[in-house]
């Protein structure tokens, strides 16, 4: 999603959030990610003014009040955490191991097949489809993507095929470089 990704370039615009939106999306994250409740504050404060950069593709970052990108969303989707924030917070999303094989195929985008979850270096966590997960690697500390599961981790053991999780925002592409928006 964010392989071609340039600041200059793909930002259209940034708007300025008024104060019941910004509640209604902090509600949002507290209710899809329960354990970021004890460092929301931290990382989006109540009295910080957000905003919301839009995107080619129908992609949206929210930014706190230094411009950093915290969250992103693709049409009406989940919000996800940046990998920044995810490397400073990495407890609150669910976590995914892949094998050894499979990292530098993450690393240059690609979506994670079933086997590279199932596999004797991967280790998976219980989740259902559609879930938020940060995909690690085995032996690695920190998570080299973000992605969404496509199917729930049952499914995954039983199937064995296919694409497993849709990697959406991995180490080294163009969200990942991009600095803060002023």
């Amino acid at each position: 999603m964010f392989k071609k990704f340039e600041e200059k370039d793909s930002i259209s615009s940034i708007q300025q959030l008024k104060s019941s939106v910004q509640k209604g999306i902090r509600a949002k994250l507290l209710e899809a990610y329960p354990k970021l409740e004890s460092h929301i504050d931290l990382i989006l404060p109540k009295k910080d003014s957000y905003r919301i950069a839009k995107c080619h593709d129908h992609i949206e970052l929210l930014l706190n009040g230094a411009g950093d990108q915290v969250f992103f969303r693709h049409r009406d989707g989940p919000w996800m955490p940046t990998l920044r924030l995810l490397h400073k917070f990495p407890y609150f999303v669910t976590m995914q191991q892949v094998d050894k094989g499979a990292i530098r195929f993450v690393l240059s985008g690609a979506n994670v097949m079933c086997p590279g979850l199932t596999s004797p270096g991967a280790c998976m966590t219980p989740a259902d489809k559609d879930t938020v997960v940060a995909i690690m690697a085995e032996g690695k500390e920190h998570a080299l993507a973000v992605g969404l599961l496509t199917l729930s981790t049952q499914e995954i053991l039983a199937k064995n095929k296919g694409i497993g999780i849709e990697t959406y925002h991995f180490l080294n592409d163009g969200l990942w470089k991009s600095k803060p928006v002023k």
